[in-house]
């Protein structure tokens, strides 16, 4: 269960896969962080009331970053099809925001899919979530189209990451 650890003033820090226990913290930092910038559309309403039958049971996997027992972060890989894959639902709480557990959940979706033999991750985002566009492009993600998506209204920029050579 436990992908990595890591001491952080003091706390212990984990990010571990899927827990049930966790749904709650899963829906909530979710949650929040659309509401704030966005509206929660139908695919999240599907995605947080239902992770295990539209993330988990087709071959994806959720994340979280557990600081002293409490999740304060998360991120789920998406499965679609047989070798494609979506990070999608990350957030980290506003309260411990700067402990560099963003990057955590990064180096773990990513492990997790080199360790599947992925060829690649994409995802959705917009462009005024500079933070998370910024952290992305850290981790070699590109752009691979701007503009409307037709699955969500809020996303305006599509980004991928290779891990297998051509």
């Amino acid at each position: 269960m436990d992908q990595l650890e890591a001491n952080s003033n003091m706390s212990k820090v984990e990010v571990i896969t899927y827990d049930k226990k966790f749904l709650p913290e899963f829906v909530s930092l979710n949650q929040q962080w659309i509401e704030h910038y966005f509206k929660l559309e139908q695919m999240d309403i599907q995605q947080l009331n239902d992770p295990e039958g539209t993330i988990l049971n087709h071959g994806g996997e959720i994340f979280f970053v557990v600081e002293d027992g409490k999740a304060v972060g998360t991120c789920a890989m998406v499965a679609h099809g047989d070798n494609a894959y979506e990070l999608a639902k990350m957030a980290v709480s506003p309260d411990v925001r700067g402990k560099g557990y963003g990057n955590l959940l990064m180096e773990v979706a990513i492990g997790w899919a080199r360790s599947k033999g992925i060829d690649g991750i994409m995802l959705l985002s917009n462009t005024v979530l500079e933070p998370a566009i910024a952290l992305y492009i850290k981790y070699g993600f590109q752009v691979i189209s701007l503009g409307t998506h037709p699955d969500y209204a809020r996303c305006n920029i599509q980004m991928a990451l290779y891990l297998k050579d051509d």
